[in-house]
């Protein structure tokens, strides 16, 4: 008679076993159920245990076997029996006759009335921190554990380690993003019920339900990127990317590069391939603020993308193809650019599918009560505790202003007021609008045209740089001429 040999499942066969249970499992109980009920089943064990450490106890989390019901409710000390001494130690221990070892307890069993005889235990570890212990206890067929099968349970205990250390950074990414979701809703919260803003949100939600390129027009700060991606946010596209640039902030050579990528070896420093905003953001939505500043040869480069949805990256010969849904925005006239040679006219008609023009502030004036609210509930510079509110007489003096910076301005107005306030309640000494809204003192009779007209230039760009707090560009850009022209006229002008 032929001996008959068995062999016993190699430590790729029973991971290889418990991982296609695993695919099916979506939830961590679940999965480490499995990967329990498996290890008893491999190994012919009467039971299995999975104990899980909380508030530096070790409690019992599932088993298998006799007394499951009876083990819900037990827990053990970190130095407590076998379990305890493993996830004080840090080590995996096999105990073949538990009677005869000092490290056993009898509580497990006088509870559940389970006799046992031999156990196997095993730390489940994140970075090296117990997080509980699995063990198996005793053979059916009665005979003792051994070593083979504690170092089967540790093949065991280290996929366990890994679903908890992935299911944890899971619910951690998914925690962060969830935040992070909130702060920029939070950020790019549009605010306003006057019947001008409400058209634009209206004309928006029409114009999310399309993919049609569009430009919105609109005045520095009158909140161009917060209505792109309220398009964005309900678009058909609102799981893909969104990516935001600023045209007028970057030269030419740097903006094609951020716009479209570079191979290796492109340029002088090109250590290797860098993909630009088109590539990173294919399946979903870029902006592009202040497209007006593009350079004519840009402008060529970007219709051709728009045409025919295909670009190459810097120093590149393969054309990429993008699906990309692209949003333009510009504080300019367009028309008086196209007119003026600035600004490509079938660039501008590509762009010109959709127009969506947003009010200055001053025209939605009834919207600043609101946005001030929001403004002192979105600062943070300030205890919380604090219940700030603005004067009567401020929120008048708000109200009246003209908001030449619009709602940019008056964000930052808010947070430099609650940094000079004295008292819970702003009042207008605490704005720092007042230099901007001085009356001319007037130009005076007598003088030649020329001269008249100079010290009127002179007066006007003054009081715009004070409004701008210095900055040319700013300043620029509220006198829609460009910032080299600005500084011949300070030149000229004997402007400091």
């Amino acid at each position: 008679m032929k001996n008959t040999f068995v062999a016993e499942p190699s430590k790729i066969e029973i991971l290889s076993s418990v991982a296609k249970l695993l695919d099916s499992s979506r939830d961590i109980d679940e999965a480490l159920g499995k990967i329990m009920e498996t290890a008893a089943a491999t190994l012919e064990a009467r039971a299995s245990s999975l104990i899980m450490v909380k508030d530096k106890r070790l409690r019992f989390f599932m088993a298998t076997g006799e007394t499951k019901k009876e083990l819900q409710n037990l827990d053990l000390g970190m130095g407590e029996g076998i379990a305890g001494w493993v996830a004080s130690h840090n080590q995996p221990l096999l105990v073949k006759d538990v009677e005869k070892d000092y490290r056993w307890s009898s509580k497990i069993s006088e509870v559940t009335g389970f006799k046992v005889y031999s156990i196997a235990c095993c730390p489940l570890r994140i970075q090296n921190e117990v997080v509980g212990v699995l063990e198996i206890l005793d053979r059916k067929d009665g005979s003792s554990l051994d070593e083979g099968d504690l170092e089967k349970l540790i093949s065991f205990a280290q996929l366990a380690e890994t679903i908890i250390d992935d299911t944890t950074k899971i619910r951690t990414i998914s925690a962060q993003n969830e935040f992070l979701k909130k702060e920029i809703e939070t950020r790019y919260q549009l605010v306003g019920e006057s019947p001008n803003f409400k058209k634009v949100l209206k004309e928006a939600e029409k114009l999310a339900r399309t993919n049609a390129t569009c430009i919105i027009v609109g005045e520095s700060g009158t909140g161009k990127e917060l209505i792109a991606r309220h398009i964005y946010r309900m678009s058909g596209r609102p799981d893909k990317p969104f990516i935001a640039t600023n045209c007028g902030a970057l030269p030419e050579t740097i903006l094609e590069r951020e716009l479209f990528g570079h191979e290796k070896g492109a340029f002088t420093g090109a250590d290797r391939r860098q993909i630009g905003i088109f590539e990173a953001a294919d399946t979903g939505t870029i902006f592009l603020d202040e497209v007006s500043e593009m350079s004519l040869t840009m402008q060529v480069k970007f219709l051709r993308v728009l045409e025919e949805r295909q670009f190459f990256r810097l120093g590149g010969t393969s054309p990429i193809k993008v699906d990309v849904r692209v949003i333009a925005a510009t504080n300019r006239n367009l028309d008086q650019l196209v007119s003026e040679g600035k600004f490509r006219e079938d660039l501008y008609y590509r762009l010109n599918v959709v127009k969506l023009s947003l009010p200055p502030l001053r025209e939605r004036r009834e919207d600043i009560p609101l946005l001030v609210d929001f403004f002192l509930k979105k600062q943070d510079i300030v205890p919380l505790s604090k219940n700030l509110k603005v004067s009567g007489e401020a929120m008048e003096y708000l109200k009246k202003y003209s908001w030449p910076g619009n709602v940019r301005e008056l964000e930052n107005a808010i947070e430099r007021a609650l940094v000079m306030a004295e008292t819970d309640e702003l009042q207008i000494d605490d704005f720092p609008m007042q230099p901007a809204a001085k009356k001319s003192e007037g130009i005076p009779v007598g003088l030649s045209l020329k001269n008249g007209v100079d010290k009127f230039k002179r007066e006007f760009i003054l009081r715009t740089l004070d409004l701008t707090k210095g900055s040319r560009t700013e300043a620029a850009r509220l006198l829609e001429i460009e910032r080299t022209y600005l500084s011949k006229l300070a030149k000229e002008l004997d402007i400091p």
